[in-house]
């Protein structure tokens, strides 16, 4: 597999279920903000609507900070729309849910189970100029946090827009940053 970090997202178009409409989505929409896309294995599922759920409830804050969702699954639009019709859980989304039956955008994520025609757990935090800059790939019955998500996008894009500075294990957004240079080196 091709190392992913600092790479741009490959070219991909797909149909979204998106506030009521199929709307077209494109490896372009990905570029010009921060972007967060989410591959889960399928629709009416399990572990699947609470981590959508999770990011729902949390999408507001992804907003604030200029982050856009991405849901992604092998599924198509029509059967997103009609979890999103049948489930409170996933009626409150109000981010991209993508249909990937192609299986062309898991596969360019380096998600594709081959084998099963469905996307691991993988989490792709993308920046401005379409370049990923965090993945995070869970086994099928493990679930991701949305805080944990958030905190790591805070700390992506503070990063990007402090050059010179990292942030250590754990940071959080108005903690102290780390500027390496030889005078660190062996002292922390």
């Amino acid at each position: 597999m091709r190392n992913l970090i600092n790479s741009e997202v490959l070219p991909f178009k797909a149909t979204a279920y998106h506030q009521g409409k199929f709307v077209d989505v494109t490896e372009a929409d990905l570029k010009g903000k921060w972007s967060v896309v989410f591959f889960y294995p399928a629709d009416f599922t399990f572990v699947c609507p609470t981590e959508l759920g999770d990011l729902a409830d949390n999408y507001a804050e992804f907003q604030k900070m200029g982050v856009e969702i991405y849901g992604v699954s092998t599924d198509t639009h029509f059967t997103h729309k009609a979890w999103h019709d049948t489930s409170d859980t996933i009626r409150k989304i109000q981010y991209p849910l993508i249909g990937d039956p192609t299986q062309v955008i898991s596969r360019n994520f380096g998600v594709l189970i081959e084998e099963a025609g469905l996307a691991d757990r993988g989490t792709f935090v993308i920046d401005p100029e379409g370049k990923i800059q965090i993945i995070e790939i869970n086994a099928g019955g493990i679930g991701r946090d949305a805080s944990e998500l958030l905190r790591k996008v805070k700390a992506a894009q503070y990063v990007a827009a402090h050059p010179g500075e990292v942030c250590p294990a754990k940071w959080k957004e108005g903690e102290a940053t780390l500027a390496p240079s030889l005078d660190l080196v062996g002292k922390i």
